[in-house]
This record gives structure tokens, C-alpha cells and sequence, in this order.
């Protein structure tokens, strides 16, 4: 089953894959009880009307902290259910280390892992239970510095965990800084899922939404850096 690529998500078959929204998160390091969800369901918008999914997968880390859940926190997560049923897709939720207080904002499906033929989804924080062909993940929120600019990407190889390929997703939340990829070992990656990274080719998908830059695994990328 082919992916398509498109603003730090990706769509799989009939379901659109998001990760690490990190809803509360405010710039600059802080958690605010009034974030910027604005940018976040205008493009979750965007999303569900290019691709019209029938389901909607969050994996993991709707949520930023760990022990409050302000009144805009729980605002922002009902309006995200609500964009998904006004576009007739069905939101689920696999979640994540940062979803501790899901339950008292959330009383949509979740499920640890989500399967759509023979890919299954989840965070990436904890090793599977199922058996796939392939996993799509989020948790680490990849990015890749060129040129002295550090952008988001997904990273993706095949036969990476096993002999199942792995795709990670880029964090949603255009706040998170996210972790710089270029001279990490497999090590220092938080998900158990990257057990080795020279063969994971970063994807880079354009702010401006009008192309995606494809280049090589890291092993031979970082030569070239």
C-alpha cells in the first residue's frame, strides 16, 4: 500500500497520519494554557479536504503535559474531533508517553497500535506487539540541517525493525524545534523502533506545501553535508 506525503503527515489507504500534536505546547520551551491551535486545525483542515480520509489517526502525544489540562487544551482537542466528523472521517487515537491525561479530554477510540492492511501505526515509544510489514511512528520529531537551516522530516527505510520497513513522521506542532538527525546514532533516538539509522532516508516536505525533497540514507547523506 503506497503513502502520500503532505505536511508532516502522511496518508495510508483511506487513513490520514498525524503525530505528536502536543496540544498546550506554547513557543519558546514553556507550556502555556493558551497555545497556537490555530495553525494546527487550519491544516489539520487542509488535510481532511485534499484527501478526504475515512479515518483519522492520531499516534500519539495529542497532548504536551503530563499533569494539567487547561480549559483551551480541551477546547482545541474537541475542535479537532469535530473538524474530523465535519469532513466524515473517523478520529482515533493511539496513544502516547505524553498522553497521561488523554482520558479526561478524550472519550473518542484509541487503541496501542492501529492497523490498516498490512501497516500498523502507533507513537513509537514502546516496541510493537503486532506484526507488520511496515510501521508508521512519530515520538522522536525528526529534523535535518542543511545548509544551516534545520527543516522537519520523515525518515524512512525499509527492513529497519525486523524485516518491516519504518516511516517516522515529523511532529505536527510547527512550535516543537524537534531533534536534528544528521549525526545521530541509533542510540539516541528515543523510539526502539531505529535500530540502526545509516539506511533512513530523510524526506523533506516544503513549508510552502509545493514539493517534497527526497534524499539519500543517512549513511551516505552525511558525507555530503
Amino acid at each position: 500500500m503506497e503513502l502520500t506525503y503532505d505536511d508532516r503527515a502522511v496518508v495510508v489507504g483511506e487513513t490520514l497520519v498525524l503525530a505528536d500534536l502536543h496540544v498546550g505546547k506554547g513557543s519558546s520551551n514553556l507550556e502555556l494554557p493558551v497555545g497556537d491551535s490555530t495553525d494546527t486545525l487550519d491544516r489539520l483542515d487542509g488535510l481532511l479536504a485534499r484527501h478526504e480520509p475515512e479515518t483519522v489517526v492520531i499516534a500519539g502525544d495529542l497532548l504536551h503535559s503530563f499533569t494539567t489540562v487547561p480549559r483551551t487544551v480541551s477546547d482545541t482537542v474537541a475542535e479537532i474531533r469535530q473538524r474530523c466528523r465535519a469532513h466524515d472521517a473517523r478520529p482515533i487515537v493511539t496513544p502516547g508517553n505524553h498522553d497521561t491525561m488523554l482520558d479526561s479530554v478524550w472519550d473518542g477510540a484509541t487503541t496501542p497500535e492501529y492497523a490498516v492492511g498490512d501497516t500498523v501505526i502507533c507513537h513509537g515509544h514502546e516496541a510493537p506487539e503486532t506484526t507488520a510489514k511496515r510501521y508508521v511512528i512519530g515520538h522522536d520529531h525528526p529534523t535535518i540541517e542543511i545548509e544551516g537551516q534545520r527543516r522537519p522530516c520523515y525518515l524512512v527505510a525499509e527492513d529497519a525493525y525486523g524485516r518491516a520497513d519504518v516511516v517516522m513522521v515529523p511532529a505536527f506542532n510547527r512550535l516543537l524545534a524537534g531533534v536534528r538527525v544528521n549525526e545521530m546514532r541509533a542510540d539516541e533516538f528515543m523510539s526502539p523502533l531505529i535500530q540502526s539509522v545509516d539506511q533512513f532516508r530523510p524526506l523533506v516536505w516544503s513549508e510552502a506545501g509545493d514539493e517534497r525533497l527526497d534524499f539519500p540514507p543517512l549513511g551516505e547523506f552525511r558525507r555530503l553535508l
